[in-house]
């Protein structure tokens, strides 16, 4: 029987990958050429989101349960914060808003055959290991900023260590969100960690829990302050995975330290 589970779980992981790929490959040629447009990145959202989003969460068996939405100005853009603790993190997020965002991402990911091509043009890429890198994301943002997008990152440190609920957060995003007066819009993702963990042993289908808080105005903050912005911002989402009812994230860490120790 755990041999069969076994099994299953690595066939559902490659399932996962053949999901992310057919729609890509399949549309590449009209995506390419979509992003040739002057607006071309609304289409690609829009693709990203009712499509290629849609697609991989039905198929994975998957669904979000969204909670506590608060009324977002639609003419205003926002940083989008969340914990990172799965591969299907960028996918919910794609679903929780209809309005255009623009993903902060790792560079190393532009390798990626077709959907490297797209994501490197539609996307605000930074290699971590570059300091002059990490700089330049502050002269695109402004660009995507300019055309009306909010940006979204994933601000955690060494995400892929499971024995953390929630790891710390790096700066860079907080820094931006004070430099052009974007309101931090602070998000939970309950389940991913415990549903499809980055450790492939693990992980099951079902509802994706996700609750979106009242966004953390940042008009009146200075440069100095991003450090207290950044570890509020931390500590409340860190509080809310531990006192969730379910303990999902409690839980995932849990399981990841028994399996870790035989």
């Amino acid at each position: 029987m755990i041999i069969l589970r076994r099994l299953l779980l690595i066939l559902w992981r490659v399932w996962f990958y053949f999901l992310c790929s057919i729609p890509v490959i399949f549309f590449f040629p009209l995506l390419a050429l979509v992003l040739l447009l002057p607006n071309g990145y609304k289409i690609i959202f829009w693709y990203a989101r009712n499509i290629w989003a849609s697609f991989i969460l039905f198929g994975m068996g998957f669904y979000i349960r969204k909670n506590q939405i608060p009324e977002l100005d639609k003419k205003k853009s926002y940083l989008l914060v969340a914990n990172h603790s799965s591969y299907i993190d960028p996918f919910v997020m794609l679903r929780l808003f209809k309005t255009p965002f623009v993903f902060v991402g790792k560079k190393e990911l532009e390798k990626i055959p077709f959907f490297g091509f797209l994501y490197k043009r539609a996307a605000i890429l930074v290699d971590r290991g570059k300091k002059e890198s990490r700089f330049a994301v502050y002269g695109e943002a402004s660009d995507k900023l300019d055309n009306g997008y909010s940006v979204c990152i994933f601000p955690e440190k060494e995400y892929i260590n499971e024995n953390n609920i929630l790891n710390e957060f790096k700066h860079g995003a907080f820094k931006l969100a004070i430099a052009h007066k974007l309101p931090v819009l602070p998000m939970v993702f309950y389940d991913c960690k415990r549903k499809f963990p980055w450790y492939t042993t693990h992980g099951y289908p079902g509802s994706l829990r996700v609750t979106i808080f009242d966004p953390v105005p940042t008009k009146d903050l200075k440069e100095e302050d991003y450090f207290k912005l950044m570890e509020d911002t931390r500590l409340f989402i860190k509080n809310k995975l531990i006192n969730d009812p379910k303990k999902s994230a409690i839980n995932s860490v849990e399981v990841w330290r028994k399996m870790s120790k035989k």
